[in-house]
């Protein structure tokens, strides 16, 4: 593979030099493949795309609740924690692997620790899980968007057809009383037409059913081209979220009772730094929010040119990320403390976590908001922005998968690319419409139980297993070092080694033993649901099994002999990045990082 001058700096040589001379060993056909991967235009494409899968409908929903529920300001301790040495790390290392292998998940860890290659393939199938169900939040995004056009805006009123007027209110009666405000009227018996539990379908909402065909239309114009197009519209998607925010922010402090709801949220409560639950909110948090483990960040990272500046890029979307939290905090909660005061409620008795502070209190808030006409689309609007952001990445990585490993084949049947970004679009809205039936809510609620917590848990550990213990850390800084031209320093060194995987091993502990079955608002589900849910989640979990039996009954020996051969990384460090021996001496780094990994 010729990297080129555009991939390799090296200290101390000159650039001239290194462009004019060919590599010290062979060209591969596939090898050959990976030169020629397209490249995201610019570093700023690369930063916007991560930025705006990372920043998503949880910065909005969940963090908020969290801290408010967790101890306020207090809560922002522990948080930090997470960040500094979990997130950040691990972002760190997935941007390195991407980076330097140019290698979707799939192959990338299996290249890196063939033992556990079957992370990599549990990644693609999460991620594809999530996004078949992730845009129906779109589809409903869009549905609360056309309707914000109307003269009075019909979430407001308990006199339209699909009210229970007798159990309706047109304020906001408060989580304990027995009536419902007309907002959750609207939600429940407009928008999804709720049926008693996930065992009554009620049939498609085909207006629903519309929308998601309308989100899934958006979302592949937007990358079928792959980073070429998806590269362009983050340059929107992910910029324009932050006007509306900044937007909402000024006009919501000036409210009566605004004050009120920031000092809720930011009050620190230091008695709830001596709950474990609080410290592992805050991990999960960290770990959902920056999306370790879905195999996005990977894929995105693989489409950079070799020397991008990779730990330039992780301090960006990790800051940037923590910051959108903060921000939308102050959004939600002066709007909610806004809400208090005009129905005379205590603020905890308003906010509420989930899809319900976003598409029931928040169009109530918007409702009551001066010029409402203006601020409810933008609103809904930006939701579309944030979401489509995390959906063209979790797209994106079962397209990569399918490109990697079925490339050449899948193109001579299909003739073009942009014809296997439809297939997958195409499948992923066919996976969606049991969620966007009448009893869709529920499916949708077990699935993200199953996907998004139990799942991703599980594969977040196996994968720092694989990379930073068995592959090794001495190995992640030789890469650095290879496309940085120095290496990481003593704090990442220290993530990767120990912080970081006993972390990660706490959240799944911590995950097993305060383990409770997926419920939605009051209702249980039944038995054989809770079966489909779990299997669901083996859906992607059991590939770590299967890929370690694989492996093991591959190679040749005893027991251990065969274990110990399939925790050797297949991918050379020597070959597939060597360079030309006076490189090697000019930089001293690179030399010394391999003495200590042979």
């Amino acid at each position: 593979m010729d990297l080129g001058a555009e991939h390799l700096k090296i200290p101390g040589s000159d650039e001239r030099d290194v462009a004019q001379k060919p590599l010290d060993f062979k060209v591969t056909g596939k090898e050959s493949a990976e030169a020629q991967r397209p490249t995201w235009n610019n570093r700023m494409e690369f930063i916007l795309a991560s930025v705006g899968y990372a920043v998503g409908l949880g910065n909005i929903w969940r963090f908020p609740y969290l801290c408010y529920r967790s101890g306020g300001g207090a809560f922002l301790f522990p948080y930090l924690i997470m960040v500094f040495f979990c997130g950040l790390p691990l972002l760190f290392m997935e941007f390195s692997i991407g980076q330097y292998t140019r290698l979707g998940p799939v192959h990338a860890l299996a290249r890196i620790c063939p033992l556990l290659k079957g992370v990599g393939l549990a990644t693609v199938v999460i991620s594809f899980v999530f996004c078949t169900y992730y845009n129906v939040l779109m589809s409903w995004a869009l549905f609360y968007f056309f309707n914000s056009f109307e003269a009075t805006l019909p979430w407001t009123s308990c006199n339209n057809t699909w009210n229970v007027v007798e159990n309706c209110s047109s304020g906001f009666p408060g989580n304990t009383s027995h009536l419902q405000s007309a907002s959750q009227q609207f939600f429940d018996q407009r928008l999804l037409e709720k049926t008693n539990g996930i065992e009554e379908s009620g049939g498609v909402r085909w207006e629903l059913f519309g929308y998601l065909i309308l989100s899934w239309v958006i979302v592949y114009l937007c990358i079928f081209k792959g980073v070429k197009s998806t590269g362009k519209v983050v340059y929107f998607t992910a910029v324009f979220p932050y006007f509306i925010l900044f937007a909402l922010l000024i006009n919501n402090v000036q409210l009566p009772g605004a004050k009120n709801g920031i000092l809720y949220f930011v009050t620190p409560v230091w008695d709830k730094l001596f709950e474990v639950k609080v410290w592992v909110n805050a991990a999960a948090q960290v770990f959902n929010s920056i999306g370790i483990a879905f195999g996005s960040m990977i894929s995105m990272a693989s489409y950079n040119k070799f020397n991008n500046n990779i730990l330039r890029d992780a301090l960006i979307v990790s800051f940037t990320n923590f910051f959108t939290s903060i921000l939308a905090g102050f959004v939600i909660f002066s709007a909610i403390g806004y809400m208090a005061h005009i129905h005379n409620l205590p603020v905890d008795n308003i906010a509420t976590d989930g899809p319900g502070l976003v598409f029931v209190v928040y169009p109530e808030v918007l409702s009551t908001m001066p010029v409402h006409q203006l601020w409810a689309p933008l609103f809904f609007f930006m939701l579309l922005c944030l979401g489509l952001d995390s959906q063209f990445a979790t797209a994106e990585v079962a397209i990569t998968f399918i490109k990697d490993e079925f490339g050449p084949q899948v193109l001579r049947f299909l003739k073009r690319e942009e014809l296997l970004t439809l297939a997958v679009c195409i499948v992923g809205f066919a996976l969606g419409i049991p969620h966007v039936t009448k009893g869709g809510i529920y499916v949708f609620q077990l699935m993200d139980h199953y996907t998004a917590v139990v799942s991703l848990v599980f594969l977040a550990f196996f994968e720092v297993v694989a990379v930073c213990w068995i592959f090794g850390v001495p190995r992640i800084c030789l890469m650095i070092t290879r496309m940085l031209g120095k290496t990481a320093n003593i704090y990442f060194r220290v993530c990767w080694g120990l912080s970081a995987p006993v972390l990660v091993l706490c959240i799944l502990i911590a995950s097993i033993v305060q383990y409770t079955p997926a419920h939605y608002e009051t209702y249980t589900y039944p038995k054989w649901a809770e079966g489909v849910g779990w299997g669901v989640s083996l859906v992607s979990i059991v590939w770590i099994p299967i890929g370690a039996i694989h492996e093991i009954c591959s190679n040749k020996g005893s027991f251990l002999q065969r274990v110990k051969t399939a925790m050797i990384p297949t991918l050379d460090l020597d070959a597939d990045y060597a360079l030309p021996e006076k490189e090697n001496i000019d930089n001293p780094a690179a030399e010394n990082l391999m003495t200590s990994v042979a």
